[in-house]
């Protein structure tokens, strides 16, 4: 998914960059000169530097408090969001499990009900619809190619590469790229993963389908709506390839 999006950028003029990072950024006259890791420069007007983050619990006393944290700073718990300390409990980025506001009030709720609505409920991080909103975006959720050879799956891959009708009428060149992962012994449907137009809402529709264990079978006997892109990871009938752990 991220090669077929970094080619769908370079279609668009992006120059992208991998494996390096930015050393310095000095001013040159009006414009910028970025200085890169691997030793070569760039000049242009303005320069976002985003580069990830790191839980934000320095200073809060949580050492002295006896907070067990890990070494990139988040603060360590157990299934129902507790801390080695039992009257401490942290949800959210800064336990680092999954950085997602969705994921956060997911948390919340399960905490509320575990300490006081006497229903101790763990969060479920499993099978959490994400998206990436580049131009085109990613949609995917469940578990990717190498989650469901690493936990033993024995996988069916169905993949489809096509120009939507909106491309094709306009002459775009604009590719989308879908894949679906599904368990060969239990026909159950492990990911679904897309690069195209509003991948994010199409892959939310289907986390419904796979919290609910949607098999291939199911998905087949699921009528597709024309002309749509989504229709596609319902008319997939034959594996590109089987792959074995």
């Amino acid at each position: 998914m991220r090669a077929w999006l970094a080619d769908e950028m370079r279609k668009k003029g992006i120059d992208l960059r991998f494996e390096t990072n930015v050393a310095a950024i000095e001013a040159v006259g009006d414009r910028r000169r970025a200085t890169l890791t691997d030793g070569t420069t760039l000049e242009t007007d303005h320069v976002f530097f985003a580069t990830g983050r790191i839980p934000n619990t320095r200073d809060l006393g949580l050492e002295k408090a006896g907070v067990e944290l890990g070494s990139g700073g988040e603060i360590r718990v157990d299934a129902y969001s507790r801390t080695n300390v039992p009257s401490i409990h942290a949800i959210g980025d800064v336990t680092d499990r999954m950085q997602l506001t969705p994921v956060a009030i997911h948390e919340a709720m399960c905490l509320a009900r575990t300490l006081f609505g006497g229903q101790p409920t763990s969060p479920d991080h499993r099978d959490v619809p994400q998206a990436v909103f580049g131009q085109p975006p990613i949609g995917t959720v469940g578990l990717t190619e190498a989650e469901a050879l690493g936990r033993g799956h024995r996988i069916d891959v169905y993949t489809s590469s096509f120009r939507t009708l909106k491309d094709t009428l306009t002459g775009s060149d604009a590719k989308t790229h879908m894949k679906l992962l599904v368990d060969a012994e239990t026909d159950r449907v492990l990911g679904v993963h897309m690069v195209g137009p509003d991948a994010g809402e199409i892959a939310q529709g289907f986390g419904v389908a796979l919290k609910c264990n949607a098999t291939k079978a199911q998905f087949d006997a699921t009528i597709g709506i024309h002309p749509t892109a989504a229709e596609e990871l319902v008319t997939m009938r034959e594996p590109t390839r089987s792959v074995a752990p």
